[in-house]
């Protein structure tokens, strides 16, 4: 059978896909792991910030927020998103940035506010005054269920037709006339018009397969750690807490605190794990900031966020390779933009053109474009 795409990667940015273009073309998706979203997707714990990243992620993160609000029918049996709000926070030497934020985000229409001492102390009782001089408020801020997401998304694209395969790592790609025939680790062939290379941190590795050039997509460890709550203190309302230059943050998660310094480890391609050293530093840079006794790391983990050259993400055909087209590089920004992705990703495979609502708000094709790094 010939399908008319194929889509390599199931996490967030394979299965969003997939269950936009189902209802429109016939889909098969190969994921090489035993389970959806067992990398990045699995273990990242991510907030919808309207504040966050360059122009064009925050204008997909935007586009999004009517569908978090307010999914479809079914997609999910739990609210996408629930109320957190984001306090930035500055020491004395970081308040011009803080200030700079303010402006920016002013500017784009974001609501936030500064906050006071008094403020911020009942926000978050437990911010040391001598470290922390000033606060920024971005009340729209909020949890995102990433694992009804993921799901939500899975359960569209069946429903609507699609072939969701699991063990089908891809060993083999070649373009034969008008179609790509991917050979399969286990021998079975895949036939379909379109090959999607949605495969996160092996995304140039795909691309090499497939003889297209590699777009110098960076694999970068991302480290998180659960830590118990001070003692007599509730945490459950607080906000995401976040250090104006992204050193850390923590947030408060299912009765305990979910920390990470907020590093950047390039790596290459593979099952991260965490480093006993960026969790020292990240129980240090919030103990310098918040006073959270840490007596013990309830848990650690590691994933990897791959980011294009440019931090923005790449979607659209290959100007060299007919047929392959690039959903690859979210960086961290592929969970909060997965809707809006998505639906501008499947209107570039369509070839329809960019949906006009995420039109509005300034992004063109060529803003995602591969073509932006040919020479």
């Amino acid at each position: 059978m010939t399908h008319d795409v194929l889509i390599i990667g199931s996490g967030m940015a394979g299965a969003s896909l997939a269950a936009t273009l189902a209802p429109h073309r016939s889909v098969i998706v190969a994921e090489r792991e035993d389970a959806h979203g067992y990398h990045t997707t699995g273990r990242s714990a991510a907030l919808w910030i309207a504040s966050y990243g360059a122009a064009p992620i925050r204008a997909l993160t935007a586009a999004g927020r009517a569908f978090y609000d307010s999914p479809p029918s079914g997609f999910s049996d739990y609210p996408l998103l629930s109320p957190r709000g984001c306090l930035h926070i500055a020491s004395a030497v970081q308040l011009d940035a803080l200030a700079a934020l303010e402006t920016e985000l002013a500017a784009t229409g974001v609501e936030v506010r500064r906050v006071s001492g008094d403020a911020r102390r009942a926000l978050v009782p437990v911010l040391r005054p001598e470290a922390v001089a000033a606060g920024l408020i971005e009340p729209a801020a909020a949890d995102i269920d990433v694992n009804a997401l993921h799901t939500g998304f899975l359960r569209a694209a069946r429903t609507a037709g699609a072939d969701l395969r699991l063990g089908a790592g891809v060993a083999a790609l070649v373009r034969e006339g008008d179609l790509w025939r991917a050979t399969l680790a286990t021998g079975e062939v895949l036939n379909a018009k379109v090959m999607v290379n949605a495969a996160g941190a092996w995304a140039d590795a795909v691309a090499g397969m497939a003889g297209a050039a590699p777009l110098g997509l960076a694999p970068m460890r991302r480290t998180a750690l659960i830590l118990d709550p001070p003692t007599g203190v509730e945490t459950a309302h607080w906000p995401a807490v976040i250090d104006v230059d992204e050193q850390f943050y923590f947030k408060p998660e299912s009765g305990k605190l979910l920390a990470s310094p907020a590093d950047e480890t390039p790596s290459a391609a593979l099952d991260a794990a965490p480093d006993e050293l960026d969790i020292a530093i990240c129980v240090d840079r919030i103990q310098s900031a918040a006073d959270i006794p840490v007596r013990r790391v309830v848990r650690a983990w590691a994933g990897l966020r791959t980011f294009a050259p440019d931090r923005i993400p790449v979607f659209g055909f290959d100007p060299a390779v007919p047929g392959f087209f690039w959903f690859a590089g979210q960086g961290g920004y592929g969970i909060q933009i997965a809707p809006a992705a998505a639906r501008l990703g499947a209107a570039l495979a369509m070839n329809t053109g960019v949906p006009a609502d995420i039109a509005a708000l300034g992004v063109t094709a060529e803003t995602f474009s591969p073509r932006r790094f040919e020479r």
